[in-house]
C-alpha cells in the first residue's frame, strides 16, 4: 500500500469517528469553558471540524506563514454545520492525497510567522501531526469537554463508559 493510500484510508476511517463525536456536541452551550484559559466548546468543537483542511494546505504549497494567514477564529452554529465543515475538509484533503505523488511527501514544508521559521519538516510527517494527530489531540480534549457536560461520550476505540 502507497503512503497516499495509507492517508486517505486513515483519513476515511478517522472521519467517522471525528464525525460521531462531533454529533454529540450540544452547541446550545458553545460558550462553555472548563477553565478561563481553554477554548469554548463551539470553538473547539468547529476547530476539529477544520483541521483536515492542513492536509490539502500542505499539500498545495512549500510554505506557510502565520503572518499572512486569514485565519479567523470561527464557530460553527450546528451540528449540521459541523458536519459540512468536516465532511468539506476530508474530501478536500481525499482530493489533495489523490493526486500527490510519491515525490510530493518528501517535499520540505516551512512553516513561519513572518521572517521567523518554526518549522520545517518534510510533507509526510507534516501531515502526520498537522493533519491527523492535531485532531486526535482536539478530538480527546473534546471527549473531557462532553464528559464534564455530562454528555454521553461515544466510544471511538471501543466502547466508552457511557456505552458498555
Amino acid at each position: 500500500m502507497s503512503l497516499k493510500e495509507s492517508f486517505i484510508g486513515e483519513l476515511k476511517h478517522e472521519s467517522t469517528l471525528t464525525r460521531k463525536i462531533l454529533e454529540r456536541v450540544p452547541l446550545d452551550k458553545k460558550d462553555w469553558k472548563p477553565h478561563e484559559k481553554s477554548a469554548s466548546l463551539g470553538r473547539l468543537a468547529t476547530h476539529i471540524a477544520e483541521t483536515h483542511r492542513w492536509i490539502a494546505t500542505i499539500l498545495s504549497a512549500d510554505e506557510f506563514d502565520f503572518a499572512t494567514a486569514n485565519l479567523k477564529p470561527y464557530v460553527a452554529s450546528s451540528t449540521e454545520e459541523l458536519i459540512e465543515i468536516l465532511n468539506m475538509h476530508v474530501g478536500n484533503a481525499i482530493s489533495a492525497l489523490t493526486k500527490a505523488t510519491e515525490e510530493d511527501f518528501e517535499k520540505k514544508w516551512t512553516i513561519k510567522r513572518g521572517g521567523q521559521i518554526i518549522m520545517s519538516p518534510v510533507k509526510k510527517v507534516a501531515i502526520r501531526g498537522w493533519g491527523f494527530s492535531h485532531t486526535y489531540h482536539h478530538r480527546g480534549q473534546l471527549s473531557v469537554y462532553l464528559r464534564l457536560l455530562d454528555v454521553p461520550v461515544p466510544g471511538l476505540y471501543g466502547p466508552s463508559a457511557d456505552e458498555r
